[in-house]
């Protein structure tokens, strides 16, 4: 049987805008999802902001109703038997929501432990457990408003795990968290799917992706634009080079010019700081580029140019970006989001059974 199984999922959502004369517009978040996720696989799901990630997550974890189409957990339709569902699942998100930071990390976990029908004569014992694996033994009477984003973030897990789910979703878990905060947690994600727990984890860091992904679906624009592992998802620029740029003050004009430069095959540029990392994508061995490339960016402050191998984050750019020129450019796709209450950890008590 399957952890995961996502078959033709859509959620679209209705608003209206206007008084005197009301008018009804639909946003379609997601376009049609198919996927499956096996026990026991740590499967990643990547996209921009706005691409359906959320949305898809919150259809699986039961908090969204599916516009259209199907999804199950171990069997259980997320419709039709949400109870069930919700059983066998924990759900992480990231940011400071879903505790409750007059508490200490004990009395939040206590308390989420009553809502999650852990049994009384178990709860001792499983915080106990949950606070080593975390790594918050000898912190955990502390009040959490005293924690730092990456102890909350390892708090959030050890909330999500207390009634042993089968699957657990990670939504963007190590987002705002220091670099060694970070590898604290990819350890301990990497761990719960050594011990057999289904993770879906969705993430905006590629290296974090994959190191820790065997499977990986991309979406944009609502819809899986690709899905494999990471290494079948680099084979798609490994016959690129790629050159990376650090200047300042880069504008849409110069990035166009060097688009149009021939034998470049994809263009993007990151904010660092006062800086911006221009990457770009050229065919094997065309060394012969940088100079034009150079030259399209004239004008413009340059620091250190480097040559470098494509990595997944450049497969991920290439698929986002080939998806956005093929979708209809009159439809405009968003994410929704549903509000939450951000004193009262409201998903996390939904989830509770």
């Amino acid at each position: 049987m399957l952890a995961i199984e996502a078959d033709a999922l859509r959620r679209t959502y209705t608003s209206r805008t206007g008084w005197l004369k009301p008018r009804r517009t639909e946003t379609e978040a997601v376009r049609g999802v198919t996927f499956e996720v096996a026990p026991g696989e740590l499967f990643g799901l990547l996209g921009p902001n706005g691409a359906g990630k959320t949305t898809t997550i919150k259809m699986l974890n039961t908090l969204l109703l599916p516009t259209s189409g199907t999804a199950r957990v171990f069997g259980h339709d997320v419709a039709r038997d949400p109870v069930a569902v919700r059983r066998r699942i924990g759900y992480v998100f990231g940011g400071d929501r879903g505790l409750y930071d007059r508490l200490s990390a004990l009395d939040n976990l206590r308390y989420f432990a009553e809502l999650y029908g852990v049994e009384a004569r178990d709860q001792k014992r499983r915080i106990a457990e949950l606070l080593d694996l975390v790594g918050l033994v000898g912190r955990e009477k502390e009040s959490v408003e005293g924690y730092s984003r990456g102890m909350r973030q390892r708090l959030h897990i050890a909330r999500g795990l207390l009634h042993r789910p089968d699957v657990l979703f990670l939504d963007e878990p190590s987002i705002g968290v220091d670099p060694v905060a970070a590898r604290d947690l990819r350890r301990t994600v990497a761990d719960l799917a050594a011990a057999g727990t289904t993770v879906l984890l969705t993430t905006h860091y590629m290296a974090e992706a994959d190191e820790l992904c065997g499977r990986i679906a991309v979406i944009a624009g609502g819809r899986i634009c690709a899905l494999g592992t990471p290494e079948s998802l680099k084979s798609r620029v490994r016959g690129r080079d790629v050159l990376e740029i650090e200047a300042y003050g880069v504008d849409e004009e110069r990035l166009d010019r060097v688009r149009r430069l021939p034998g470049v095959r994809g263009v993007s540029a990151e904010d660092r700081g006062a800086l911006q990392v221009v990457t770009v994508q050229t065919g094997r061995g065309s060394a012969e580029l940088h100079g034009p490339v150079l030259a399209a960016l004239d004008g413009l402050r340059i620091g250190r140019v480097t040559s470098r191998e494509p990595s997944l984050e450049d497969a991920y750019i290439t698929i986002v970006e080939e998806a956005a020129g093929a979708a209809d450019p009159s439809v405009e796709p968003a994410e929704a989001e549903v509000s939450a209450d951000t004193e009262k950890p409201a998903e996390a008590e939904e989830l509770a059974v």
